[in-house]
């Protein structure tokens, strides 16, 4: 037998879970884990099963459940455990985010396959190829900004991309490449905003007396930096820390959200629903 991921979002009606669970049963599967909500505020349900089968009664089991009246505009998707998300990361000049992503992959800690990285400029060209991965830069300028971003979907889809990372990749994407990455694509940013925004967040926040140093991780959206959140944490800090004090546990903190994001999103454990994210 082989272990499996079935991910399943549909209109919230009543026997769901049965359709499942039968669908199972008659292949003899066994249920490993389960996960399942109802969202009052959508009308939606959400159900993560993973669960061991023979792979040729896969089929049978996925034919099964989109049978079953109980389904409604539902998407339905089973993948093999082993497989991993295709991911390819971008970045800047920054590469706390991308180092700790590039430690935790190859030391088998993220079910992920990092196929490339790109930046917009090449500071991180030595860490990358260190760890034997291609590194590709791409300039971004106002005037090439659209050229950039043709380059950068055509790297996505010829690499057969699943999740885009923006490892504190500082640029803007437009509102066209957002759409077509939505739902795979994470940024990851400091939780200051939008209270501090623009250059120097952490000294804005030193000069504020800020008590709690936090990190957001989120899908990208054309709204910046109001993408559905995926994962969040904080660290409590005192008025003795200095402004680079601040920036070293912000910086920690940022890497942390960022692999528990990219790991949830790769092990098929968030679901969209609007603007909120539902995480098992």
């Amino acid at each position: 037998m082989a272990r499996h991921i079935m991910t399943l979002r549909s209109d919230d009606r009543p026997g769901i879970v049965a359709a499942v669970s039968s669908a199972l049963l008659e292949v003899s599967a066994n249920i490993v884990e389960n996960q399942q909500y109802s969202d009052e505020g959508t009308d939606l349900f959400f159900m993560r099963t993973v669960f061991d089968a023979e792979q040729a009664d896969v089929e049978r089991v996925v034919a099964a459940i989109e049978s079953s009246p109980a389904l409604r505009n539902h998407d339905l998707q089973v993948r093999p455990d082993a497989e991993r998300c295709r991911t390819l990361v971008l970045v800047s000049r920054f590469d706390h985010c991308l180092l700790d992503l590039l430690h935790r992959w190859r030391s088998g800690d993220l079910p992920i396959d990092i196929v490339g990285v790109v930046g917009n400029h090449d500071d991180c060209r030595a860490l990358v190829e260190y760890f034997g991965l291609p590194f590709n830069v791409i300039p971004v300028t106002p005037e090439t900004k659209a050229d950039a971003e043709a380059q950068l979907l055509a790297m996505v889809e010829e690499k057969d991309v699943e999740l885009v990372v923006l490892a504190r990749y500082m640029q803007i994407l437009s509102d066209g490449l957002c759409r077509a990455l939505e739902g795979r694509a994470i940024n990851i940013h400091h939780s200051f905003l939008p209270g501090f925004k623009g250059a120097k967040p952490y000294h804005q926040a030193h000069d504020r007396g800020v008590k709690l140093v936090g990190a957001s991780a989120h899908y990208v959206t054309a709204d910046l930096d109001e993408g559905p959140i995926i994962e969040q944490d904080v660290v409590r800090v005192t008025h003795a820390e200095s402004p680079s004090r601040l920036v070293a546990l912000g910086r920690d903190v940022e890497r942390r959200v960022l692999s528990r994001a990219v790991r949830d999103h790769a092990d098929r454990r968030v679901f969209l629903a609007g603007r909120r994210t539902i995480v098992f």
